[in-house]
């Protein structure tokens, strides 16, 4: 009897975190899965960027499990396990929710319903990755491993990237980023930098939010502002970029119109940022 609800108690458990995971997949994907832009860029965009581009969100998923994945891991080959597991799920929840909307019909050609699901993916996954952290039952750092595993100048610019990742993938897309960066100014640029950078600031080491990064000890906020907080809207405006590339955006494009766009989805993607060392 003992052997038996043993052998429940497991099975049980990962139930509750597939069902958590698909949970999270669907409020994360959600945005974009209901987005027209996103129906049909999967089949408009060059295979080589989409290939690339899912490759890179494989790497993100298992690097980002060290930091609070689908399931505990303890070694690189959990984390890639943890990884495809995430993405097996996002796959399935964009799959399901597109087919409730209609919008995947056995009428399609197969190659555009794989298009489609593969990018709806993307973010589905991000939320599967993040369910156990984030809609989990709050698992205590007993013994300090999370903890360590965030410690370290390269592991909060990663953190800092995965985030800028995911939101610039949420608003990338949409004609709105072109339009916003056609009416802004010079003038209108420098502030919203301005206004990105003390954002990404406030967030993580000054409002007091749960999760929140204190400083390192003998770092005043002039030098976290120069040594993070700069840096990691450096990583942003770079993560805004290869999504623009990806999605074509930046096709014919001059330098000046590259420059805007590359400032508004950088708000957008430094808030993301912020948020990212705040709730992983």
């Amino acid at each position: 009897m003992d052997d038996i609800a043993s052998n429940v108690s497991p099975n049980r458990n990962y139930a509750r975190g597939l069902f958590r995971a698909t949970a999270g997949a669907i409020i994360f994907g959600l945005p974009l899965l209901m987005t027209m832009e996103m129906w049909s860029l999967g089949h408009s965009m060059h295979p080589v960027r989409l290939m690339l581009f899912l490759a890179l969100n494989v790497a993100v998923l298992v690097f980002l499990s060290r930091f609070g994945g689908f399931e505990p891991t303890m070694t690189f080959k959990e984390d890639v396990l943890d990884a495809f597991g995430a993405y097996a799920v996002g796959i399935v929840a964009s799959l399901i929710v597109l087919g409730l909307f209609g919008l995947i019909a056995f009428s399609m050609p197969l190659m555009e319903i794989a298009t489609m699901i593969a990018v709806q993916s993307v973010p589905s996954s991000f939320g599967a990755m993040l369910a156990r952290k984030q809609l989990g039952e709050g698992e205590a750092d007993t013994n300090g491993e999370r903890s360590a595993r965030t410690e370290g100048y390269a592991a909060q610019l990663f953190l800092m990237m995965a985030g800028a990742l995911f939101f610039a993938f949420n608003i990338a897309p949409t004609e709105e980023v072109l339009l916003i960066g056609f009416k802004m100014t010079a003038w209108h640029s420098l502030a919203l930098i301005g206004v990105s950078l003390l954002m990404l600031h406030a967030l993580v080491f000054t409002l007091g939010f749960p999760g929140r990064e204190s400083p390192p000890e003998g770092y005043g906020t002039a030098r976290v502002f120069l040594a993070y907080t700069v840096p990691g809207y450096g990583v942003a405006l770079l993560v805004c970029l290869y999504v623009l590339w990806t999605f074509g955006r930046l096709d014919g494009m001059s330098f000046d119109v590259l420059a805007g766009n590359m400032v508004v989805l950088g708000f957008p993607a430094s808030i993301g940022a912020a948020i990212a060392r705040l709730i992983v």
